[in-house]
């Protein structure tokens, strides 16, 4: 092993690297969007359960020490995955992941936010290890957490969704928004939230998950994967 690289940052080999994590939502967002685009990508797994994001190593690449990081063909290093998203969206146009005009921008933006600002930071790991760690809630305790603020953040978002139309969270093709359900979903699915009732939501799950790029960046495609 090369000095200073720590054992849970080896890369899997391109141009552009991502850290992750392969069971980070935020990361699987990035791994989506990059898929989408047909962009490859050195894989760096940062093992979240061994603290890797916590070592000098990866404090280097991610100040915050968070993940995911976008190191890009010209070695700027981009944090925050929306961020990141919008940075291919931007620099590789096709296929779009927001649409063309200003007022579906932001209605997508308004989408993809009520699962990264308003669901996502409330069952975040870190959030759960502080509950049951610091707070000393029991595993029924926090698991009965995650699913009401899941549960909640999804009936919302599926009456966000019932003012639009079409098989995805917004018309015909994937975006932004459905960049971000489909972690959610994932992540929801392993803490055994209830999902009955949100028939568009599911619906906009079930047409993405067909796809082969959605296929490719799931977490049991990622070669840092357990079960």
């Amino acid at each position: 092993m090369p000095p200073g690289r720590h054992p849970h940052l080896a890369v899997y080999a391109c141009g552009m690297k991502l850290y992750n994590y392969f069971r980070s939502s935020a990361s699987f967002r990035v791994r989506i969007a990059l898929a989408l685009k047909g962009l490859p990508y050195d894989y760096v797994p940062v093992d979240l359960r061994a603290d890797a994001h916590l070592q000098a190593g990866y404090e280097a690449v991610n100040h915050a020490q968070l993940v995911p990081a976008l190191v890009t063909d010209d070695g700027q290093t981009l944090a925050q995955s929306m961020a990141i998203i919008e940075y291919l969206d931007e620099t590789h146009p096709e296929p779009p992941l927001l649409p063309r005009d200003p007022v579906g921008r932001a209605q997508v933006r308004a989408l993809a936010q009520s699962i990264a600002c308003e669901i996502h930071p409330l069952n975040n790991l870190r959030v759960l290890k502080y509950l049951v760690k610091e707070m000393g809630a029991s595993e029924d305790a926090k698991n009965t957490w995650y699913r009401h603020w899941v549960r909640s953040g999804l009936e919302a978002f599926e009456l966000q969704l019932a003012a639009h139309s079409g098989r995805f969270c917004w018309g015909d093709a994937p975006t932004l928004a459905d960049c971000c359900l489909v972690p959610q979903i994932f992540n929801g699915q392993r803490f055994a939230v209830d999902f009955s009732g949100l028939p568009r939501t599911m619906a906009a799950f079930e047409a993405c998950m067909a796809l082969p790029a959605f296929q490719r960046a799931q977490p049991s495609s990622c070669p840092d994967f357990e079960s």
